[in-house]
């Protein structure tokens, strides 16, 4: 705190001490300025804009359809899938559609889902149990552990 001083004598004072002379806030009268090394907080702010706070993963809903009469490897690839998915903490909707004839096999589909489920138990979460979404398919949600 040097007080009040002309301009031409802060900025001598500020060269003899090899820093900068820094206008904190012009709009008050007098100016409020502050001697510092300019440079090495233009850096800092720099660095720290680099490598500060990061940014967010906004969570997506993936979706994976499967039908009534997939078969089991077909299944256990899409469930690799949704595990990925989890992992890098997304949700995951999983969809069974039925068509024709397999509208009368409801409970294939959800004993499909009951077994993902079971797979899937160390890495995800239930959100919205197995149920009829419209009339022509199945579906759930599956939340990431945290």
């Amino acid at each position: 705190m040097l007080g009040e001083m002309a301009t031409s004598e802060a900025l001598r004072i500020a060269a003899e001490a090899g820093l900068d002379l820094v206008e904190v806030s012009p709009d008050v009268r007098p100016p409020v300025c502050r001697i510092m090394d300019h440079g090495k907080v233009r850096y800092e702010r720099h660095k720290k804009q680099i490598s500060g706070p990061k940014k967010h993963r906004v969570q997506q809903l993936k979706q994976i359809r499967l039908r009534a009469k997939t078969g089991q490897h077909d299944i256990d690839f899409k469930v690799n899938q949704a595990r990925t998915f989890l992992e890098r903490k997304d949700k995951v909707k999983i969809n069974v559609l039925f068509r024709g004839r397999e509208n009368a096999h409801h409970d294939r589909g959800r004993e499909m889902l009951l077994g993902i489920i079971q797979s899937l138990t160390d890495v995800a979460i239930v959100e919205r149990q197995p149920g009829m979404d419209s009339g022509r398919s199945m579906s759930m949600t599956l939340i990431p552990k945290s």
